[in-house]
């Protein structure tokens, strides 16, 4: 049985435990039980949480962990003296340390970030870099594991994190049937943006929204401002005046962001060719999707796969 230990502490946020569950569904599907899971806190007992609820602890000492992860809490806070020398402890003796979203800090703290490729939530990735410079922070990834320390965006990824972590245990088989039974479409690699470009244009009407959702729905179609303005159900000055007055960008300028993000999509989960995946995003070309990622990534699509697979080969090892 591998120990995995879960850090509460108090402010904690409940979703830092999302990834819980992973772990419980990884023993139920092996052919025995493989993790024996622990919520640990400085003074155990009952910990609150920043929702209120709380959550039956055992206190710090010297158990030794597989793996140990530290959760994150709403907002950052200095981590106490007693949690700092307990990670500190627990990494000279762990197989692996994670953390999810804020938690991060807490490893900062710890002096277990020098010298590591490290994320965390995209709001919080400035701060992290700043206070602790001696890591590097990459704000486009869901997830990144460095050696002995895996650390994870949003407190959602954390399950990708979990997932990742199980595959690296287990293999291949048991993390996508974990996956299933948590009805996640699919396992998302570390090296994914944690950014969506719907979320990031923010449509304030019900009619651009449609007009965006078709647009993803049919990347492969030309999208023209005509079709997306019919789908609005505007005249096509109209519909172009109110886009931009709404998402601060041109029609086709969203376009084009919503084909690279699925473009990218494709290039880390697929192994079909360039040419077939501009082809169903609506590029026509794959010279002309190559301009595409290199405005918005800095990166060609060969790039953007070939870091996709070195991060699951990664997790893997």
């Amino acid at each position: 049985m591998q120990r995995v230990g879960f850090v509460i502490y108090p402010g904690f946020s409940i979703m830092g435990l999302a990834a819980v569950p992973a772990f419980e569904l990884a023993n139920l599907i092996g052919d025995e039980p493989t993790y024996d899971i622990h919520f640990v806190s400085e003074g155990g007992g009952l910990i609150r949480t920043s929702a209120g609820m709380s959550v039956e602890t055992e206190s710090f000492g010297d158990t030794a962990f597989d793996t140990l992860v530290v959760g994150g809490g709403t907002f950052v806070r200095p981590s106490t003296p007693g949690l700092i020398a307990f990670v500190q402890g627990v990494a000279a003796r762990s197989r692996r340390i994670a953390a999810i979203c804020t938690g991060a800090f807490v490893l900062g703290e710890a002096g277990l970030l020098d010298g590591r490729r490290v994320t965390t939530h995209w709001m919080h990735a400035r701060e992290l870099q700043q206070q602790f410079p001696k890591c590097t922070t990459d704000v486009d990834c869901i997830f990144i594991n460095d050696g002995p320390i895996w650390t994870s965006a949003g407190m959602s990824a954390g399950i990708d994190l979990a997932l990742a972590l199980i595959e690296a245990d287990l293999g291949q088989e048991v993390a996508q049937a974990v996956a299933k039974k948590l009805v996640l479409y699919h396992r998302r690699a570390g090296g994914q943006s944690q950014f969506s470009t719907l979320l990031d244009l923010e449509p304030k009407s019900d009619r651009i929204q449609s007009a965006l959702t078709y647009a993803k729905r049919n990347l492969h179609r030309p999208l023209s401002v005509e079709e997306l303005a019919e789908a609005a159900r505007l005249s096509p000055r109209q519909f172009s005046r109110v886009f931009h007055a709404e998402t601060g960008q041109s029609p086709a300028k969203a376009v084009e962001n919503l084909r690279v993000e699925a473009a990218r999509v494709m290039m880390e989960r697929s192994r079909h060719p360039i040419d077939v995946v501009a082809d169903q995003t609506g590029f026509a070309d794959r010279n002309r999707m190559r301009r595409a990622f290199l405005r918005a990534f800095g990166q060609p699509p060969q790039v953007i796969r070939r870091n996709a697979r070195s991060a699951l080969d990664a997790a893997s090892a």
